[in-house]
């Protein structure tokens, strides 16, 4: 954590259904980008879902095995979203249309709205509105929310370190 002297850092959330998928996947991967530009004083961030079902798992075994392959630490336990998270956090992220309608319903006023973001705005290389949830699929759903959240996730460090002047 920054010294008491120190800007507060730049606070990300990423949002799913239950937080043991693609929002897991999202903060684990991007956490990596930010460690390895040396920004973790500057930015950081967490997960969460829209549900609370899953409170206190860890990330989903198939989900954390194919960012793991990747060379992704993966760490983290499941929690529903807060209230108070649009105090917390400078920007919330939604994996897809549902969860961010959902987010965007609990949110008090414009300045907590104009904080939700879909995450596919920060992809570059992929044309999808939406991560979508790997859950009741094989394989190749997880290796996709891999490839997604990794091309959003360095669009999204590029846009923190251009709005943030970081």
């Amino acid at each position: 954590m920054p010294s008491p002297s120190s800007p507060t850092p730049f606070q990300v959330l990423f949002i799913c259904m239950g937080n043991i998928c693609r929002s897991p996947a999202g903060e684990n991967i991007f956490r990596h980008l930010v460690t390895t530009a040396s920004l973790d004083q500057q930015i950081t961030c967490d997960s969460a879902g829209t549900i609370g079902f899953h409170s206190g798992k860890s990330p989903d075994a198939r989900m954390s095995k194919t960012i793991k392959k990747r060379g992704y630490q993966v760490t983290g336990f499941s929690r529903q979203f807060s209230l108070r998270d649009f105090e917390t956090f400078d920007l919330i992220l939604t994996m897809d249309h549902e969860n961010h309608a959902n987010i965007i319903k609990l949110a008090k006023n414009d300045q907590d709205r104009a904080k939700v973001r879909k995450f596919t705005d920060f992809c570059t290389k992929h044309d999808h509105s939406e991560v979508p949830d790997p859950y009741y699929g094989g394989n190749t759903g997880f290796e996709l929310v891999a490839d997604l959240i990794e091309d959003g996730s360095e669009g999204l460090l590029a846009h923190i370190r251009q709005s943030q002047k970081i």
